[in-house]
């Protein structure tokens, strides 16, 4: 599996165009870095295999997140250039994800379009009304969701790293040993975890 994902890796930051990718890959990795983590989990935390397991856990971390990357931003560009998703070239994750977001981009290129004529559904106004009046208390949990998700830390690398993709869906690095930066917490914790960076207190 960690040649599959090398090859994908490579052909994604080597090429401007989307590559293929089995529609089961997201599923296999998941496993694979299951059975990683299972296997790292030995008594003895100075052997050789635990080490070899840790570089390895790391390495396919850093690829999956450029591969994600990527891949997130030439559909995006596909997507905004109003060109056909090549589904055949999707996991069955990315497939749905895009239905979903070709469907409000279409909607939403409607009703500019509707709005530009001096016209608006008055089946969208009624929806968006009954939808939005009953759900005061749930809009108000979202935020505090919203809130949570994107808490920041500092960090300082102690060694360096190429660009990664960030839980907001935002690129960060790459950075160099000493660099200081403010990034999700999520991604934070798992750049401390890997070594490859400490937290740094902000006064």
């Amino acid at each position: 599996m960690y040649n599959e994902l090398y090859m994908a890796w490579r052909r994604e930051e080597g090429e401007t165009s989307l590559g293929g990718l089995p529609s089961d890959f997201y599923v296999k990795i998941a496993d694979y870095l299951k059975r990683i983590r299972e296997e790292n989990k030995l008594p003895d935390k100075k052997s050789v295999k635990v080490s070899l397991l840790d570089n390895e856990a790391e390495n396919v971390g850093l690829m999956l997140e450029e591969l994600l990357l990527a891949r997130y931003k030439k559909l995006l560009k596909t997507i905004s250039q109003k060109q056909a998703v090549p589904s055949e070239l999707l996991t069955v994750e990315e497939a749905k994800m895009c239905e979903c977001f070709v469907a409000f981009a279409s909607s939403y290129q409607k009703f500019t379009n509707d709005l530009l004529q001096g016209k608006i559904s008055p089946t969208f106004i009624s929806q968006t009304i009954s939808q939005t009046t009953p759900q005061i208390e749930a809009k108000t949990e979202v935020k505090v969701e919203i809130e949570v998700a994107h808490n920041r830390v500092a960090l300082r690398f102690i060694k360096n790293i190429p660009a990664i993709m960030g839980a907001d869906m935002k690129s960060y690095g790459p950075f160099i040993v000493e660099d200081v930066a403010s990034l999700p917490a999520e991604n934070a914790k798992v750049l401390v975890k890997q070594g490859l960076a400490v937290p740094v207190e902000v006064s």
